[in-house]
């Protein structure tokens, strides 16, 4: 079984190369694919690609508009041009960590029933983990975004127009991302083409990619709706591999990501007090980490993972 890491990453390097030589100390033979953001820090590339099976690609990333999906869908193509031998594409921040050792979380996956591991939801339904009113937001609503500078004073002042929002159903303006004006068109989604919803953290295989790979490039009229729409990283995937009916899936990212006291969706950033709930065994990563303000949570982790191989060790020489 052969593992691809997708890492996306705009910050903190010295954190990039830990999580990088973490996985492959315990996965040699995997594929790792840095998309990297370069606008707030650089990365030593000759460092990185003179390890074997270690891909760096650059490319803008802002949460909210298409370049999240852009760089995902910029590793698929790089994957399924070239032929290259993976089973999972498993797709991270350089903010996570794994929780389990490596090596088991790979032989989980050679042995699992599914076909991946994703959060998904209908967006328009009861279930959604979303309000009805931010799902159509997102979705329903095809934006244009004014690239403009403002001063912080009349942004906040320009907020007070949102009002219109709630007095009608055609056109929206929204600020969480920049100044954008959207109006509502005919939807794509229906019965048999629902919308679905779920975080951008996904495990999926070698089929999905494949499935995935030839559906974006055969459906430009799905791909050219989402790229005007909010926050498209979090239902795009999920939108096009659930409506497939192909393929079996375990409702869950395999991540633990604590959004308790979310500030605009962010979640906290984890300690070591936070180590009994992010090592329970079913999560196979965990989300954030800042090496430049906790390091010691990563040290434990890695002290664990290096006990549990001189366990193994030890096993198998008393066998």
């Amino acid at each position: 079984m052969k593992a691809c890491y997708l890492i996306l990453s705009h910050k903190n390097p010295q954190q990039i190369y830990r999580l990088i030589n973490t996985i492959k100390a315990a996965s040699p033979d995997c594929y790792i694919i840095l998309s990297h953001d370069s606008r707030n820090c650089d990365v030593d590339v000759s460092r990185l690609e003179k390890i074997p099976g270690v891909r760096v690609q650059f490319a803008t990333a802002d949460r909210g508009d298409f370049s999240l999906v852009q760089n995902y869908m910029s590793a698929v193509d790089w994957l399924v041009n070239n032929n290259i031998d993976f089973d999972w594409l498993i797709k991270l921040s350089a903010q996570d960590y794994p929780t389990q050792p490596i090596s088991k979380i790979e032989y989980s996956l050679s042995n699992t029933e599914y076909d991946g591991f994703m959060e998904y939801f209908k967006v328009f339904s009861p279930e959604s983990h979303w309000s009805i009113k931010e799902g159509s937001g997102r979705y329903l609503y095809r934006y244009k975004k004014f690239p403009l500078s403002l001063p912080k004073w009349l942004f906040s002042a320009l907020k007070a127009t949102r009002i219109v929002n709630h007095l009608q159903k055609f056109f929206r303006i929204d600020f969480e991302y920049g100044i954008r004006f959207g109006f509502r068109p005919k939807p794509i989604f229906n019965s048999n083409f629902q919308c679905y919803g779920g975080l951008f953290f996904t495990i999926l295989s070698r089929e999905c990619i494949n499935y995935l790979y030839s559906f974006y490039h055969n459906n430009p009229h799905i791909v050219d709706y989402y790229k005007e729409t909010l926050i498209p990283e979090e239902s795009l995937i999920q939108t096009i591999l659930v409506n497939s009916r192909k393929f079996k899936f375990y409702n869950e990212c395999k991540h633990y990501i604590d959004f308790s006291n979310s500030i605009h969706g962010h979640p906290k950033l984890l300690t070591e007090n936070d180590y009994e709930a992010m090592t329970q065994e079913n999560y196979y990563f965990a989300r954030k980490f800042d090496l430049n303000s906790n390091s010691k949570i990563l040290d434990i982790l890695d002290q664990e993972f290096a006990n549990q191989r001189s366990k193994k060790v030890s096993q198998s020489l008393l066998n």
